[in-house]
Parts: structure tokens; sequence; C-alpha cells
């Protein structure tokens, strides 16, 4: 199963507090994955993947980008484990969410 590139999308209070905060730590914004006037953006440094997110979700999510979201959504639902927001249509962008045993929010997005 290929999870794809790996982030950390926070849920945050102040996106532009946030984004100064992160700069200063060497991240850059994508300039093409949301912005402050959206309310939400992606930053990276290096390998280093967040995603900043106002008023979009309650908690931190761990996020994977894999290339084929509904073949591991399958496999999930296989192995017994269930989802919280199921992938929608037959193809194109979507995204399913599930929890780990520990109540961790992880979301599986293809764009």
């Amino acid at each position: 199963m290929e999870l794809g590139q790996f982030s950390v999308s926070l849920a945050v209070k102040d996106i532009a507090k946030s984004k100064a905060f992160y700069e200063v730590l060497g991240f850059e914004a994508h300039k093409e994955c949301g912005g402050i006037e959206d309310k939400w953006l992606i930053m990276q440094k290096g390998t280093t993947v967040i995603g900043l997110f106002e008023g979009m979700f309650d908690s931190n999510i761990l996020t994977f980008n894999p290339t084929d979201v509904r073949a591991i959504e399958a496999q999930i639902k296989q192995n017994g484990f269930p989802i919280i927001n199921e992938t929608n249509g037959d193809s194109g962008p979507t995204h399913f969410v599930l929890e780990d045993p520990d109540g961790n929010r992880i979301m599986f997005d293809q764009f």
C-alpha cells in the first residue's frame, strides 16, 4: 500500500500568526496551495510538510496524499476498521478520514 506524501494538518487559531511562526522556523508557503485569505495553506521545509487550517478542523490530523485513495479505503474497510468520512464518486479528487485506536484522526487526501 503506497501512502504517498505525509504531512501534519494543524488546526490553528490565527492563520497569519501561525504562518509567521513557521516562517521563522524556515518553512515556506506553497503559493498554489491556499493562502491567508482562504484560511488554509501548505508550508514546506525540505521534505517536511505541514498544513495550517483555521476553523476547518477541531484537532490536528495526520495526512497522507496517495495516488489511489479509493484502493486504500477499500483495504481499510476489508480489515474491519470504520471510516468516519468516506470518499465520494468513482474517480477524481476525494478524501476519507478514520481514527486510529487512540482517537487520532488520519486523512487520506487525493487531489
